[in-house]
């Protein structure tokens, strides 16, 4: 392979009870070399307030220290309020002040954004699993509201929500141009292969990086998508989602069976990124 091959995965968690910095070295030694460090919910922090996702923030920007302390990567951070926190928030406050909550959660995340301690607002969206209509319904305000932010800071927001069809790429397209963002800011997040024009409507697509969807993805003749494992660094399951050193084993296998040229490389792990979040 050669040498200074860029090989970035897009989505990445640390956990103050994981391995943390020791899956970062990890991920280097297998020839990565940069990253999406993106905020979780953690099991440390209880979000009962818009300032406790200041409490939140601040463990990854702390796990984000220590890996560039000890590693040579390249680290974009993302921190946003994880819309999934919508339903528990509900549960205990009603609606209408959960919705507040994470409308503060999405104001603090914009505010780290501004002061340059994130690159991007993320992982922010909608549930993943069916959720009643009111649900749906404050999630895409909660949404819209992250990218009035993202159009004002001109920066990317990462997005979970459901997936799996091309509808989706619509909705959100259709809310970042209400935002006033451009939908090619709006990284999909665990997208499927959906790469053509007609598939993402302008959005960016975040693709785990299974053999089956680089393929997929490589065939339709475009190289405008990311990689991502959102490996999410959980003692109870090691590897979950996929192994920190998927992405370059990946790169590093297609290329050697010339199915990925270097110039392809250069532009997903390279030039998108760096378009992303160096603007």
């Amino acid at each position: 392979m050669p040498e200074n091959i860029p090989i970035y995965d897009n989505h990445i968690h640390m956990s103050p009870s994981g391995r943390n910095v020791e899956a970062l070295l990890e991920f280097q030694a297998s020839g990565g070399t940069g990253l999406t460090l993106v905020t979780l919910p953690y099991k440390e922090v209880v979000i009962r307030s818009g300032e406790d996702f200041l409490t939140s923030y601040g463990v990854t920007f702390s796990l984000a220290d220590a890996a560039i302390e000890r590693t040579g990567l390249q680290i974009n951070i993302a921190v946003g309020p994880y819309p999934v926190l919508l339903l528990p928030l509900a549960e205990t406050y009603g609606l209408e002040k959960a919705e507040e909550i994470m409308m503060d959660g999405m104001k603090y995340a914009a505010k780290a954004v501004a002061e340059g301690r994130a690159k991007a607002i993320g992982e922010i969206g909608r549930p993943h699993f069916d959720v009643p209509q009111e649900i749906i319904d404050s999630s895409n305000r909660i949404l819209q509201r992250g990218m009035e932010y993202a159009r004002e800071l001109d920066c990317p927001v990462i997005i979970h929500c459901e997936s799996g069809t091309t509808e989706t790429n619509r909705s959100l397209s259709e809310i970042a141009k209400k935002a006033g963002l451009d939908p090619g800011l709006v990284i999909k997040h665990s997208s499927p292969p959906f790469v053509t024009e007609k598939e993402t409507y302008g959005v960016m697509p975040s693709i785990p990086a299974s053999k089956k969807n680089i393929q997929e993805a490589l065939g339709k003749g475009t190289d405008r998508f990311m990689l991502e494992t959102d490996y999410i660094d959980d003692p109870e399951k090691p590897g979950a989602i996929m192994s920190v050193n998927t992405v370059p084993n990946k790169i590093k296998s297609f290329m050697a069976s010339g199915a990925l040229s270097e110039e392809a490389v250069f532009r997903i792990c390279k030039d998108i990124p760096d378009m992303m979040y160096r603007r």
